[in-house]
């Protein structure tokens, strides 16, 4: 496999940081959990068994929302969230770049000390 060059990880990873910067918080992860069981959720339920209150739900979701991890979904007077997957599968696919990365910078290292 060839290396990776640093430049092309960047591209490839260009976009990328605020699907980051949301999935750094704590309630947002605790929501995209809740919402991984892949049902639609009212906000009334996202917000059970949460000290926040449903506008601080709703906060986060809309962070969620504007970077694509969540979409809602109109049912009559409310909105409902799903987790969108493959937002997330994108995040995880930048992950691997950055793996790949540093296995090729750490193989290079090992070849160069065992030499």
């Amino acid at each position: 496999m060839s290396p990776t060059r640093p430049e092309t990880a960047a591209r490839k990873l260009h976009g990328k940081a605020p699907i980051f910067a949301a999935l750094g918080d704590p309630t947002r992860l605790t929501l995209l959990v809740k919402l991984g069981s892949g049902s639609l959720m009212s906000i009334t339920r996202l917000a059970e068994d949460s000290a926040l209150s449903r506008q601080a739900i709703t906060k986060h979701l809309r962070v969620l929302q504007e970077v694509g991890l969540v979409r809602a979904v109109r049912r009559g007077r409310e909105n409902l969230f799903r987790l969108e997957s493959d937002r997330l599968d994108e995040a995880r696919r930048a992950l691997d770049v950055i793996s790949r990365q540093w296995d090729q910078a750490l193989a290079r290292l090992k070849s160069f000390v065992e030499k």
